[in-house]
């Protein structure tokens, strides 16, 4: 947001890209439907997830339905009662809740090691007591290759155990869903086995295949609590204080704006307030990432989900329990989740058809060889496999279960990692985008700079301390000796000046606005500033308003006739003058002074080592920005711009030099940033406006540059995990299904190569959830960068500006 175009309108929306970016389904009109969402129980497999959205998405009035397997929330848009959802689900073998009516805090416990975790879930008991029953089998046949009917037995008890739930599983589907899924394949496969005889291969399937969806339960359930680990951070009582002193403890719903709650040391702080009284050293890692507790005073915000320190304080609460910033974190999260990566959306689409496919090819296997070539059909002895059996264990090694696994388990890891860093990515598609950027477009103030603005100059038109007006040849010398006035001789003429651009400012949420009255309200008593009405933002240009019955219009000199030398002189210093106008005629000028992030130089180098090109494109003169623009590394400069002007300039990015993420935190950004292959919006509630999050795709919780290429370098890393996933996904299948075609794979070996690649994937793409900028931290712990203290609100002068 740029401080010479003061804009506080909504600003232009870009409903070409908008319906993109917050959408699921590709489809806007879909989109525009109220999404419900309903955590689903009891799924061990991407197959399960497949079979829910399935089973669901074929019910009447459902326009779309996404469930994200790693978190387990499905959601869904459309107007079929809860009820029916929920009982399609349950009749698909599984568990459903419409999300927020269970308790959150049943998952706050830590997830317990692995054997614990599969006794405590009967669903597994029968694949484990299966595995018991299989032993002497798999010693006695597999190994010793001996014969007998009590080696058979137990492996046909096996079968049945483990075999129950699949096999009903796999029913469900053909029976709902009308489709083959995963484990209509295995009950095939099984099913197959018996036909010959092998009873001990077919337990084997059933009790490998059972246990590694438990395993895999169990990896998706460590990745769900994980993600749902925001969801816990808030605590669900609060005590508030009564007018009288005395304090209660009460549910956090039950609280309201304008209540006064107590948080005392060492408290998570319940709801989003202001401090009323009290002192305290508040840590927001879990919210924005940042590991440093923050000071808390008198009027100092502090957000649900953070832990007080030392300190008690009293907290005006000013959002309601369902509005607080964590509560939209988990939200942002959630839809997060459903909305599907482009790679995986393709292999979801591969994969219906490839279930099929495979049926086909194992009969292919089955029977061409021997009507063709005159191969035996039958195993015609125990060491030589038929085509039967071969076509048996091709039906099981060539499941899709890894190759599902492999992007959803990634991004959803990958997403998790960022929030915790402070960093929400609305969706796998935003992910997948940001690994792909080669261009970052930044906005000046509130971006690159603190956003900050300081009061540093205010000039009348008829400041009696220099007699000098804004078209005096010496006003530059006439300026520089009036700052050594000192403060508390002050100017009449400045004074009003200073009151009227307050006045036009009172309502505006602009940095310059905040800054120019801030500082009217530190000089002046309340009764000194006027009251303005009508006020109107110009897009891009300023602010306007009716102050006793005249026009004052206050924004930068470009849009008043051009820039005179003390404006220019001030531009290329750094700083930011902007006019104020009654009836069209100059009132005179009041400066701004901002200074850059820390954060940002590092940002900016750390960007041009990964190769990634930076621009800047202001809506602040030419000088402005480029005198900010050398103090960060930036190069390409781009000044003078009008929100449509940086829409347009994205637009000939893209096309000349590939993909392109814009960061922006304002109202003037937000075309940009819808307009973008990326829109990045810095500050999230601690900062920026409401257009500008809605219209990124991307949201830094707290305005640290630091966190935007640790962002893209995660984003690189979760492709080139999703890739090395896949590629090892089919790597190890066509490896098996070689050897299953040469006669060297048997039934067992095909089962564990099928499940030992879906845990592999699984773990690997887990990882992510540990995955750690090491570099980034280090230089972040280094020297800030230097560019000097802000001005102190002493260096406020009714003075013409200094130079």
């Amino acid at each position: 947001m740029e401080t010479s175009a003061p804009s506080r309108d909504s600003g232009p929306n870009s409903d070409r890209n908008h319906g993109r970016d917050r959408g699921s389904t590709e489809d806007p009109q879909v989109d525009a439907l109220p999404a419900r969402r309903f955590e689903v129980t009891g799924m061990d497999c991407a197959g399960c997830a497949r079979s829910v959205e399935r089973g669901v998405g074929a019910l009447s009035e459902i326009a779309s339905c996404e469930l994200s397997y790693p978190a387990g929330i499905l959601e869904v848009r459309g107007a079929a009662p809860a009820e029916e959802i929920v009982q399609r689900i349950e009749a698909l073998g599984f568990g459903a809740t419409e999300a927020g009516s269970a308790d959150p805090q049943a998952d706050d416990a830590p997830p317990p090691s692995l054997i614990p975790w599969l006794l405590q879930r009967r669903s597994t008991w029968p694949a484990l007591a299966g595995a018991v029953l299989l032993l002497p089998g798999l010693i006695f046949h597999e190994i010793l290759h001996w014969e007998a009917l009590w080696i058979e037995l137990p492996a046909l008890l096996a079968l049945l155990l483990a075999g129950g739930p699949v096999v009903r599983s796999g029913w469900r589907g053909l029976r709902i869903n009308r489709e083959l899924n995963i484990q209509a394949l295995m009950t095939i496969a099984a099913a197959g086995a018996v036909v010959i005889g092998a009873w001990v291969e077919a337990g084997m399937v059933m009790v490998l295949f059972s246990l590694g969806e438990a395993l895999e339960g169990f990896a998706a359930d460590r990745a769900r609590r994980a993600i749902r680990g925001l969801m816990t951070v808030a605590p669900d009582r609060a005590l508030r204080l009564d007018p009288d002193g005395s304090t209660h403890e009460v549910a956090v719903d039950t609280l309201a704006p304008g209540d006064t709650i107590v948080v005392r040391p060492g408290e998570r702080i319940p709801m989003d307030g202001v401090v009323r009284a009290g002192h305290s050293a508040v840590d927001e890692s879990a919210l924005t990432g940042e590991s440093i507790p923050r000071e808390k005073g008198e009027d100092d915000e502090v957000m649900a989900g953070a832990v007080n320190g030392e300190g008690a304080l009293e907290v005006r609460v000013t959002r309601h329990a369902s509005e607080t910033t964590l509560h939209r974190m988990i939200r942002l999260m959630e839809e997060a989740q459903s909305r599907r990566a482009p790679t995986q959306r393709f292999i979801d689409r591969f994969a219906r058809i490839y279930t099929p496919a495979v049926v086909v090819l194992a009969a292919a296997v089955a029977i061409l060889p021997p009507l063709l070539l005159g191969a035996p059909f039958w195993n015609p002895d125990p060491d030589t496999f038929g085509w039967f059996y071969r076509s048996l264990a091709f039906l099981v090694v060539a499941c899709p279960c890894a190759l599902v696994i492999s992007v959803p388990v990634s991004v959803a890891s990958a997403l998790t990692n960022s929030a915790r860093a402070g960093v929400l990515v609305k969706g796998g598609a935003h992910m997948e985008m940001l690994s792909r950027i080669r261009v970052v477009a930044f906005d000046k103030t509130g971006t690159l700079t603190e956003g900050a603005l300081t009061v540093v100059g205010v000039e009348s038109m008829d400041c009696h301390q220099t007699g000098a007006r804004l078209d005096d040849p010496d006003r530059v010398a006439a300026a520089t000796h009036a700052a050594q006035h000192h403060p508390d001789d002050s100017c009449e003429p400045c004074t009003e000046l200073l009151a009227v651009a307050a006045a036009v400012e009172a309502r505006s949420e602009h940095p310059v606005g905040r800054a120019v009255v801030g500082a009217a309200r530190h000089r002046l008593p309340p009764e000194r500033i006027p009251i303005a009405t009508e006020h109107r933002a110009l897009i891009g240009r300023g602010i306007t308003a009716q102050l006793q019955g005249r026009t004052v219009t206050i924004g930068s000199p470009r849009h008043f006739g051009g820039v005179d030398e003390t404006s220019l002189a001030a531009q290329e210093s750094g700083r930011i003058p902007v006019l104020v106008t009654m009836d069209g005629e100059r009132l005179g000028t009041i400066t701004l002074s901002d200074i850059p992030r820390d954060s940002a130089r590092r940002a900016v180098d750390r960007l041009r080592g990964m190769g990634i090109e930076t621009i800047l494109l202001s809506g602040d003169s030419a000088a402005t920005a480029t005198a900010v623009a050398r103090q960060v590394g930036i190069s390409q400069i781009e000044g003078d711009l009008l929100p449509q002007d940086k829409l347009s300039r994205v637009e000939a990015l893209q096309r000349e030099r590939g993909p392109v993420a814009m960061v922006g935190d304002g109202i003037n950004d937000a075309p940009a940033l819808a307009v973008a292959d990326v829109g990045i919006a810095v500050g999230g509630d601690l900062g920026g406006t409401d257009q500008a999050r809605e219209a990124a795709a991307v949201t830094l919780m707290r305005p640290d540059l630091d966190a935007l290429p640790r962002t893209l370098l995660l984003a690189r890393e979760t492709m080139r995990t999703i890739r090395a996933n896949v590629a090892f996904a089919i790597g190890i299948k066509v490896a098996f299904l070689a050897l299953i075609l040469a006669g060297m794979g048997t039934l067992w070996m095909a089962v564990l190569a099928d499940v030992g690649a879906t845990l592999l994937v699984t773990l690997y793409g887990l990882r992510l959830l540990r995955w750690r900028d090491r570099k980034g931290e280090e230089e972040g712990g280094g020297e800030a960068l230097s560019a000097g203290p802000p001005p102190s609100s002493d260096s406020l002068r009714w003075r013409p500006m200094s130079t």
